[in-house]
């Protein structure tokens, strides 16, 4: 079962997008589709999630 999961727009006014879930699971290709890092916002927390050169990713705070 897949259901869609979108962000709002935040802070920087970006536009809102869509991504797709497959049970638990988001591919990272949706992820980066157009950025190499994003912010996750946990409660008041950011960290950021950047994809490197070498195709890895690093979470950072």
């Amino acid at each position: 079962m897949s259901s869609a999961s979108g962000d709002h727009v935040g802070e920087t006014g970006r536009d809102a997008k869509t991504l797709i879930m497959q049970g638990n699971r988001i591919d990272s290709r949706d992820l980066f589709a157009s950025e190499r890092e994003i912010i996750i916002t946990h409660g008041d927390e950011q960290y950021r999630l950047r994809l490197t050169s070498q195709n890895k990713l690093i979470l950072t705070k």
